[in-house]
């Protein structure tokens, strides 16, 4: 009789938890439907940009199957022929490849060193300013070369440091040695930085802004009281505040290490020559669309990609190794 009981009593549970499961269920689909009815607006907001993800970034992955064959346009994707690393083993022999990638290198790391901390600086200055107005009035100044493009940018310094440019000009009627450094190969490296930093260095200020926004004030007085100067300040309380932002954003720009400026090397390489302006992105250009060797420049932009994943998986784990939170977990 007690073991009946008991069977009575398990099966009645296990029926209870079935059916509390069921109703979990159930409670679980309306709340998606809920959400999906209470938010469709903002999901339909979301969906070109999705898709735009999916087609153009995603989707076009199975492009790079072409770094593996000799692609023919006429021959369709498919039919052309598969040559398997025979494009990567002529590119690793090319010596013009690797003079790409050591000028991409040299690039990224001068914009790594000089370039990076410049709109770090420059928010932690605006954010030193006390009056308002004053604050406006340069991140507006700052922000606007950001919205110029690079055709415009590299206009204006040629009109400024050409051969026929307003230095030039000034010298000559001073009767002074002329230079020209948008033509000169050995200046071509800093003047690449120097027109990074003026178009962008105000642009990327925005977010560490908005990080020291954070920041409590009544910090920054209790260390005052307490008898701390302004690099105490920063150190102990600005510095801090912002670094989370500055150790996924360095992820973030190694991972994209490899892109220096297509345009702007682009326009520029004529005046220098290749051998000072030859990156990796001008290199697959002028390997495919200009000289139709398909395969081969999937090959190089196959390799920059997965150059450029490898570094944010390092640099990740590195961050988290230090404590730091960086891209993902």
């Amino acid at each position: 009789m007690a073991i009946a009981e008991r069977d009575a009593t398990g099966r009645a549970g296990a029926a209870g938890a079935s059916g509390a499961d069921g109703r979990a269920g159930r409670t679980g689909r309306g709340t998606r439907l809920k959400r999906l009815r209470r938010d469709w607006v903002l999901l339909a907001l979301m969906a070109p940009g999705v898709a735009y993800f999916l087609v153009f970034h995603y989707g076009a992955l199975a492009g790079n199957v072409i770094a593996f064959k000799d692609y023919v346009p006429f021959d369709g994707l498919w039919a052309s022929q598969w040559v398997g690393l025979d494009n990567f083993r002529t590119m690793f022999g090319d010596p013009d490849f690797w003079s790409a990638v050591l000028n991409t290198v040299w690039i990224a790391l001068l914009q790594l060193v000089f370039f990076f901390p410049v709109p770090i600086a420059l928010a932690m200055l605006l954010h030193s300013l006390t009056r308002d107005s004053v604050r406006r009035f340069v991140q507006s100044v700052a922000y606007l070369p950001h919205f110029l493009s690079w055709v415009i940018v590299v206009a204006v310094f040629q009109q400024v440091l050409g051969e026929t440019g307003l230095l030039n000009n000034v010298l000559g009627d001073a009767h002074l040695h002329t230079v020209n450094i948008i033509g000169n190969p050995t200046a071509f490296k800093p003047l690449v930085i120097a027109e990074v930093i003026w178009k962008d260095c105000g642009w990327g200020t925005i977010i560490f802004l908005a990080a020291l926004t954070q920041v409590d004030e009544q910090q920054y007085e209790a260390a005052a009281i307490d008898g701390a100067g302004p690099w105490r300040r920063f150190w102990h309380i600005t510095l801090p505040s912002v670094r989370p932002i500055i150790v996924l954003l360095l992820i973030m720009r190694l991972g994209d290490i490899l892109s220096v400026g297509f345009e702007q090397m682009l326009l520029q390489r004529a005046s220098v020559g290749a051998d000072a302006a030859e990156v990796i992105d001008t290199f697959v250009y002028y390997k495919g669309l200009v000289g139709g060797d398909y395969g081969y420049a999937a090959a190089a932009g196959l390799f920059k990609g997965v150059v450029g994943a490898a570094l944010v998986f390092a640099a990740n784990k590195i961050a988290h190794r230090l404590g730091e939170q960086g891209v993902y977990r």
